[in-house]
């Protein structure tokens, strides 16, 4: 999915968010926007992910939603 897009769409895909990182608070994944590399950050942080690993389980999410 374009980031643009994705950064656009935030709102709409953060209940799918929350399912997909259950140990994230509304507050973090607000203020992540629908950036990469914010909720990268936030997952890498929370899980104890490398950031790679991070980024590639974003950027699934990010295409796994593409209907929004």
């Amino acid at each position: 999915m374009n980031h643009d897009i994705a950064e656009g769409k935030w709102k709409q895909m953060l209940g799918r968010a929350k399912t997909a990182w259950g140990e994230l608070t509304d507050d973090e994944l607000t203020r992540a926007e629908g950036r990469v590399d914010k909720l990268a950050g936030l997952i890498q942080e929370r899980y104890g992910k490398t950031r790679q690993q991070a980024e590639l389980e974003v950027r699934r999410f990010f295409d796994s939603n593409r209907d929004f």
